[in-house]
């Protein structure tokens, strides 16, 4: 008989929410994990190898959500995580108490998403009170999602 606290219904793809990149091969404007939170790579720089072994990398990263800044130092030898970003368009079709209820390419309309307390959120809130067709660009990386970017509804 089937344990009943088994509940397989809503599985994940198994994609895991960061995988390792060794830190010689990362880039400027590439992603990282600094301080567990997924950053975009604004500054790096190498320092030289030495006396004790190996040269060593610096890294400065925005995070991806609050724009916060954060900084790290490893031996370019090492494996740091580079998060599995997720990049997806939906239409705003209403904004109620806060949450925007967004439709995608198929026709599915999720109500999870709350508007972001920022400039892209203003941006929205004013462009869906214009009366105005828009998409939205959702990111989602490591379990959290976020509104970053606005644009035009183009016809097929």
């Amino acid at each position: 008989m089937a344990d009943p606290d088994l509940d397989f219904t809503t599985a994940e793809s198994g994609a895991s929410a960061t995988f390792p990149m060794q830190c010689s091969a990362l880039r400027k404007n590439g992603h990282v994990v600094l301080k567990n939170r997924p950053c975009k790579i604004v500054e790096m720089s190498t320092s030289k190898t030495g006396k004790h072994g190996h040269a060593k990398v610096n890294l400065v990263g925005i995070d991806i959500f609050t724009n916060k800044k954060y900084e790290d130092m490893c031996p370019s030898t090492h494996n740091m995580d580079v998060p599995n970003i997720k990049r997806q368009d939906y239409q705003v079709v209403n904004i109620t108490e806060g949450f925007m209820s967004l439709m995608n390419d198929s026709g599915d309309v999720r109500e999870d998403l709350r508007v972001p307390d920022n400039d892209i959120g203003k941006e929205i809130e004013s462009k869906f009170e214009a009366g105005e067709d828009f998409m939205v660009t959702v990111i989602c990386a490591m379990g959290e999602e976020c509104a970053i970017a606005t644009k035009m509804m183009t016809s097929k």
